[in-house]
């Protein structure tokens, strides 16, 4: 009798671990418009996870009412396929999808964060090995197969750093590798998605922290990455959104570097920015003035508007809880949703008709 029961426990055990769980119903608002005069205004969210469709509702509303048409969010492979490769929980990523699209916003996929399942034992949930490459792209050809109007796909988020590819010492040629085999695979399941690439950390080699984000882009390329477009990490430091691009200097118009780069390589491509930015805190070394803050990014979403290959310009970042560090000065609304005035500087300039 026991051994039954025993029995009868696994059996229930195992239909809870393999059953997916049913989605509630969403609650959506009315459909509504993004009004702009720059359609390429966009910011970064970090709203996965959050399960909460009220605070879905109020983001996405203050977006679209500042006048940004786009969202880069993280969509957390570990979150959809926590379990194992047979079974996908899209519970929290299509209460973001849908309420992004009530608001008429368009979505950036951020795709990375590797399930436990997929890694060794007690390593860090970046590392992704090449013998779990067509698992993950499994994950976003599902992705994108489930989403189609998601059109802009990153794959991976600053490869070019140790802590961001699971603590080993950043690897070109296996991003690129990365990218042969997610490409083919996600084109056979929505030859519309567009693979981003890209998306690094920027500026010079810093030992056992960075690659020099040109060298690794020079690298990826001449080891046969596939990519439709290429994601910049576009920061101002502390230098003026219209201050001249150079190589050797990190500011916002390294997007045109990444330009010139690539075709030099004979690749090139669309660009987006999918995060950058300045940040006003009083007390860190790297930040700037609140009313250069201010300025310079009005400066910046201006100046893209005239770029021809740059799909869309999403800074760091629309709301962070509170983490008592400088990290708290990036952000476009405060913690409880209150709007800061760089809010209002955007909203000014977006809604305001103009050149």
């Amino acid at each position: 009798m026991r051994f039954f029961c025993f029995l009868l426990l696994l059996i229930i055990l195992a239909l809870h671990w393999a059953t997916p769980r049913t989605a509630a119903p969403l609650h959506l608002p009315p459909l509504a418009v993004v009004m702009t005069r720059n359609p390429k205004i966009g910011v970064h969210t970090r709203l996965t996870g959050m399960g909460d469709e009220a605070a879905f509702r109020q983001q996405f509303t203050a977006i679209r009412e500042m006048g940004a048409s786009w969202v880069v969010d993280l969509f957390p492979w570990a979150y959809v396929q926590p379990r194992d490769p047979a079974v996908f929980d899209w519970r929290g990523a299509d209460m973001l999808v849908a309420h992004a699209r009530q608001q008429g916003l368009q979505v950036i996929a951020r795709l990375d964060i590797v399930p436990a399942w997929a890694r060794p034992h007690n390593t860090s949930d970046r590392l992704l090995l090449p013998a779990a490459y067509p698992a993950y792209a499994r994950y976003v050809a599902a992705f994108a197969t489930r989403y189609p109007d998601i059109q802009y796909l990153q794959i991976w988020n600053e490869p070019n750093l140790d802590l961001e590819w699971g603590g080993q010492t950043p690897d070109p040629e296996a991003y690129a590798r990365l990218l042969q085999t997610v490409y083919p695979v996600v084109k056979q399941a929505n030859p519309r998605a567009l693979i981003v690439a890209g998306a690094l950390s920027p500026g010079p080699d810093v030992p056992q922290a960075r690659l020099d984000d040109l060298a690794y882009t020079r690298r990826v390329a001449q080891a046969g990455g596939q990519w439709d477009v290429w994601a910049v990490h576009a920061y101002g430091a502390k230098s003026p959104a219209l201050e001249p691009p150079h190589p050797d200097r990190i500011n916002f118009r390294r997007v045109e570097v990444y330009r010139e780069l690539l075709r030099a390589l004979e690749k090139p491509s669309p660009l987006i920015v999918t995060e950058g930015g300045w940040n006003d805190h009083p007390r860190w070394a790297g930040a700037v003035t609140p009313a250069q803050r201010l300025e310079w990014t009005v400066d910046a979403y201006h100046l893209a508007r005239a770029w021809p290959d740059v799909v869309a310009v999403c800074l760091w970042q629309w709301q962070l809880p509170t983490t008592h560090s400088y990290q708290d000065n990036y952000s476009f609304v405060a913690p409880d949703g209150t709007p800061k005035a760089l809010y209002w500087a955007v909203q000014s300039y977006a809604l305001t008709d103009g050149d």
